[in-house]
């Protein structure tokens, strides 16, 4: 392929694993009517999609959101789904994982200066009928039906933000400070090296 540069990607039509712009396509066909759909590309920024996805999620008439990606934005599609369970805890999640079918436009470079290429002609175009694999992850306000495949509950572990649970020690006032009883020095013996003392 050295001899060909990409020209276009487009989703192929056959097969089931297009999605729509209906919140009854894709893997989850039983959404409600209000559920956000959001694709995300490889060249999506994250605080743009999270930004309208904590924005639609804040109103009280969204209660579920999918993200969707396939390829190259998989992992970005993660990213943005942990970050959104970070900042709205109590969501339920549904992941499915499938493959999608992607064609890929290659079109030939033109000739060079090399002696051994005939010159002249069209450029010649090659199709390339490619199977990526997609991610959709559903967060829902509501609860979801745990035998499902994919299903996820709420996390329940405190988040970063929250204060550490640890208990601090108080000490009285004659107590030395953390630290101060192990750190004492050590004198050399008259006769000892360097070498023998252990601290």
């Amino acid at each position: 392929m050295e001899n060909f540069r990409k020209v276009r990607s487009e989703e192929a039509s056959a097969g089931g694993g297009a999605e729509g712009g209906g919140p009854g396509s894709g893997p989850f066909a039983d959404l409600a009517p209000g559920a956000v759909l959001m694709r995300v590309k490889e060249g999506s920024k994250i605080r743009n999609l999270l930004a309208f996805a904590t924005a639609r999620m804040a109103q009280p008439a969204t209660r579920a959101i999918v993200f969707s990606g396939c390829g190259r934005a998989t992992t970005k599609t993660v990213t943005c789904v942990e970050i959104l369970k970070r900042r709205l805890p109590g969501l339920h999640q549904v992941t499915r994982l499938r493959y999608r079918s992607v064609r890929e436009v290659w079109e030939s470079l033109p000739p060079g200066p090399a002696p051994d290429r005939p010159g002249g002609g069209s450029p010649a175009s090659l199709s390339v009928l490619k199977n990526v694999p997609a991610l959709a992850i559903l967060l829902s306000k509501d609860a979801l039906d745990p035998h499902q495949p994919g299903y996820q509950p709420p996390d329940s572990h405190p988040g970063p933000s929250s204060p550490s649970a640890t208990p601090t020690l108080k000490r009285s006032r004659g107590d030395p400070a953390t630290g101060e009883s192990s750190a004492k020095r050590s004198q050399l013996e008259p006769g000892a090296s360097g070498e023998d003392q252990t601290a």
